[in-house]
């Protein structure tokens, strides 16, 4: 019995060291790069995105612009799992969710009144000195609008 527990608590360990490394590598403050990103005419920007640790969650902050040029900020916090978790400041999105898929990937999907109002991939560069944020919605004709942003770390 007492073997099993010791299993166990490593085993805990490592899946709980694991979620902290992946979280790692986006911990920091990203500055928008527009001369690499390519947005879609009326698009919204976020010029300054911040990941911080938060207890056991994650704390993402985002300043930009909207369509208008009209200042923006949103914030979510939670953790990276997959699941739904309430977002401020976002007019097309009440709740947002993170999922790591490896050590610099994640997958990102924002909801609005329970509906899918946004997908998106976000990667981080092998040197951790840039990431590419991929984003998928569909506008208000119904057309896929595909924004590729790329930042660079401060």
């Amino acid at each position: 019995m007492k073997a099993k527990a010791i299993v166990l608590t490593l085993a805990l360990c490592f899946v709980g060291v694991a979620l902290g490394y992946a979280a790692d590598a986006f911990i920091g403050t990203w500055k928008l790069n527009e001369a690499k990103s390519k947005f879609a005419p009326g698009s919204r920007k976020n010029n300054t995105v911040v990941y911080e640790a938060a207890g056991d969650n994650v704390k993402v902050t985002a300043d930009g612009t909207d369509s208008d040029g009209k200042p923006t900020h949103n914030e979510w916090t939670g953790k990276f799992d997959g699941k739904d978790y309430p977002v401020t400041g976002d007019p097309s999105a009440d709740t947002r969710s993170y999922k790591t898929v490896n050590d610099r990937t994640l997958t990102l999907t924002n909801k609005k009144d329970g509906k899918l109002a946004l997908t998106g991939r976000i990667v981080v560069s092998a040197d951790g000195k840039s990431r590419t944020v991929t984003t998928t919605r569909t506008d208000s004709k119904g057309k896929k609008v595909t924004n590729t942003a790329v930042y660079d770390k401060e």
